[in-house]
């Protein structure tokens, strides 16, 4: 197939709803076969998910989720704010979120999410060489910060509530063999 061509012209485009965290609308899209459909999605602001290693365990928060209403374990992540990279907002939040200054971070992937309804792209970074500072919770965070073993970090993280950015984020640092 030639992905260059655009097999799936958009002849309508509508948002529907815009909101302080994301827009939401449709692609009235002509298939491939000449039928039209409105395809569905939301546009959120990319994200940096932080796989932080401190000595021999990985740092987690713990917090409550209330779209799911259950607590959660999560890697440190958050918004990747304008100006920044992935690198730079991971850096950033790791300080919000964990209180923790990264003398080293690296990004191991970027990638869409949930592509049939997202417009929203993902970066996992791995931070090293870690110091303690003060940490700068938004209104809306209640974190614990919880460190766990690097060998028990995957299991954690697939426990209920499993969160997808936590597993992809053990996963590929796991892949990259900064979890060994």
């Amino acid at each position: 197939m030639d992905w260059t061509a655009d097999p799936w012209p958009v002849v309508e485009r509508e948002r529907e709803y815009e909101t302080s965290w994301y827009t939401g609308g449709y692609d009235r899209v002509r298939q491939p076969n000449g039928t039209e459909k409105d395809y569905y999605w939301a546009a959120l602001p990319d994200a940096a998910v932080v796989l932080a290693i401190d000595g021999d365990d990985v740092v987690f928060v713990e917090q409550y989720r209330p779209v799911i209403r259950e607590h959660c374990l999560e890697l440190v992540a958050g918004i990747v704010e304008d100006g920044e990279d992935y690198e730079t907002a991971a850096r950033r939040e790791l300080r919000e979120e964990a209180g923790l200054l990264a003398g080293d971070v690296t990004l191991l992937e970027s990638f869409a999410c949930s592509t049939g309804v997202l417009r929203h792209d993902r970066g996992i970074v791995v931070a090293t060489d870690l110091t303690e500072t003060d940490r700068d919770l938004d209104d809306n965070e209640f974190l614990t910060v919880t460190r766990v073993p690097a060998d028990d970090a995957l299991a954690r993280a697939r426990e209920h509530p499993a969160n997808d950015a936590t597993i992809e984020g053990v996963l590929l640092a796991q892949a990259d063999g900064y979890l060994d």
